[in-house]
Order: C-alpha cells, then sequence, then structure tokens
C-alpha cells in the first residue's frame, strides 16, 4: 500500500474523528464549568489519576494555564490531588464524587448519542467496527 495514500487517509479519519467527538459533546458541558474545564475532566476520567504535566501535553496548554484551571477544578470540589509517597514533589489528580458523578452524567448523555448513531448499522458492520477500533489502539495509538 501506498503509505502516503494511507496518511492521506488518516488525516481523513483523525478529522472525522474529531467532528464526530465535537457532535457527541456538544452542549454537554454544565453551566458551573468552562469547556476547558470540562474537557481536562473529561481527561481525567479516562486516564486518572494522571499528573499535572499530562493534562498540559494533551491540551497543549502552558503549565500556568492548567495550574490556573485545575485550581479552579479543584474549588469546585471535582478533583482532588494526591501526592506521591514516593517522590512528595509529584502529584496526580483524580476525579473528586462530584466530579465522577458530573463525568458519569455527561458520559450517559454521549453514550445514548453514539448509540444513535449506531441505530442502523448491522451486527456484522458493528463486529467490524468493533474489530477496527482494536486494530486501531493497538497499532497506532498505543503501539
Amino acid at each position: 500500500m501506498d503509505k502516503k495514500a494511507l496518511f492521506n487517509k488518516f488525516v481523513s479519519f483523525t478529522a472525522s474523528v474529531h467532528h464526530v467527538t465535537h457532535d457527541l459533546t456538544q452542549n454537554i458541558k454544565t453551566d458551573d464549568i468552562t469547556s476547558v474545564q470540562y474537557k481536562i475532566l473529561e481527561n481525567i476520567k479516562v486516564s486518572q489519576p494522571v499528573t499535572p504535566t499530562e493534562i498540559s501535553e494533551c491540551m497543549h496548554m502552558s503549565m500556568p494555564n492548567t495550574s490556573r484551571e485545575l485550581k479552579k477544578l479543584y474549588e469546585k470540589n471535582l478533583i482532588e490531588k494526591i501526592t506521591d509517597q514516593e517522590d512528595r514533589r509529584k502529584q496526580y489528580i483524580r476525579l473528586a464524587k462530584d466530579g465522577e458523578i458530573m463525568m458519569d452524567e455527561a458520559f450517559a448523555t454521549i453514550e445514548l448519542r453514539f448509540q444513535q448513531l449506531l441505530q442502523n448499522i448491522s451486527k456484522e458492520d458493528l463486529a467490524e467496527i468493533d474489530q477496527a477500533i482494536d486494530v486501531l489502539q493497538r497499532k497506532v495509538f498505543n503501539p
């Protein structure tokens, strides 16, 4: 296979993923948090515990901005900080109880929207999609 053509397909695919993700998560956040704060909570939900540096890198934010947003989320009791027992300078972030509740509600809404996308897809196609996601995860996203 032509690797340039594969690259172009991959770029198109990732753009499509971003569009679908936007559609699935549109209007999900509550009035209590900003869209950036929601994205941080989403990142923590799927990867917790995470370090502030990992959040900063994933979100393409400076460390001062990341720290400021984490402070706001901490003050709203949506996250909690855990100090590493081996290296007291290192902190991990995870969702607090209120953050878990908020993100569980958000993910339930997203799942309903996702199920609507899949409602007219055959069992065979669903199995093929499942397999394709597994291959992408193994070979591209988590090699």
